[in-house]
C-alpha cells in the first residue's frame, strides 16, 4: 500500500476513535451503532429465519411475511421515512407481498451466484406497486439483506458511502440504479476495511457498515 494510501487509512481509523476509542468493542458504539441492528437480525432470526419463510411460502403466507420483514426494519433507522412509506405501500397488496416475499426467499436463500440472485432481487424491488414515491432505491434493495445476513450482506447509503470511500481511497464504482457492480464494489470495499482493521476484530457488516457511516455521515461531522 501506498504511502498515501496508508495515511487515508490511518486518518479514518482517528476519526473513528475520537468517536469510539475502543473501536468497536467500545461500549459507547455498541449503544449507539450496533446494538439496535444486530436487535433486528435477532428479530429477523425468529421470525423469519430460512425454514421459517420458506414454510410461510409453500403455505399461501406471503403476505404475512412480507408484513413482517416490514415491521423488523421499521424498527430501525436504516430507512428514511418516505423510503419506508413505499416500501409498505408496495406489499399492502397480496400480489405485492407475495412477490416481496418469494423474491427475498430467492435473494437470501436461492440457487445460483450472489450476481444472479442480486440482479433478480432488483428486478423484484423494481416491479412492486408504488403509489407516490420510487421504491427501488440502494436503502431499501439491500437493507433486508443486511438485516437478514449480516454476516454476508452490507447496506448501502448512496451519500454517505460515497463520501466515506473518498475518505478511505477506495474507488468506489457507483450507479444511483441498482445493479451488481456497484454492489460488488461495495462488497470490495467492505473486504478492504474488513483487511485494514482486522486488529479491531471487526464481527461482521454491522461493523463495517457503522465505520463507514461514522466517515461518512454529516451527522459525525
Amino acid at each position: 500500500m501506498a504511502s498515501s494510501q496508508k495515511r487515508r487509512v490511518a486518518a479514518c481509523k482517528r476519526r473513528f476513535r475520537e468517536f469510539y476509542p475502543g473501536g468497536f468493542h467500545d461500549e459507547d458504539y455498541i449503544v449507539m451503532e450496533r446494538l439496535y441492528k444486530w436487535d433486528a437480525h435477532r428479530q429477523w432470526q425468529q421470525s423469519l429465519a430460512p425454514d421459517v419463510l420458506k414454510t410461510m411460502l409453500r403455505s399461501g403466507q406471503g403476505a404475512e411475511a412480507a408484513s413482517a420483514a416490514v415491521r423488523i426494519e421499521s424498527r430501525t433507522n436504516l430507512l428514511f421515512s418516505f423510503e419506508k412509506m413505499a416500501i409498505r405501500d408496495a406489499v399492502s397488496t397480496p400480489e405485492g407481498a407475495t412477490c416481496f416475499a418469494a423474491g427475498l426467499y430467492d435473494w437470501l436463500h436461492g440457487r445460483g451466484s450472489d450476481k444472479a440472485r442480486f440482479e433478480r432481487w432488483c428486478h423484484t424491488v423494481d416491479a412492486l406497486p408504488r403509489r407516490q414515491t420510487r421504491v427501488s432505491t440502494w436503502p431499501v434493495v439491500t437493507v433486508f439483506g443486511f438485516i437478514g445476513r449480516p454476516r454476508t450482506h452490507i447496506f448501502l447509503k448512496p451519500n454517505v458511502t460515497r463520501a466515506a470511500a473518498e475518505r478511505f481511497g477506495f474507488e468506489f464504482s457507483y450507479q444511483s440504479r441498482p445493479n451488481w457492480d456497484t454492489y460488488s464494489s461495495l462488497l470490495s470495499f467492505a473486504r478492504t476495511i474488513r483487511e485494514e482493521l482486522a486488529d479491531w476484530r471487526p464481527r461482521d457488516m454491522i461493523d463495517i457498515q457503522s465505520f463507514i457511516w461514522v466517515l461518512g455521515s454529516s451527522e459525525y461531522d
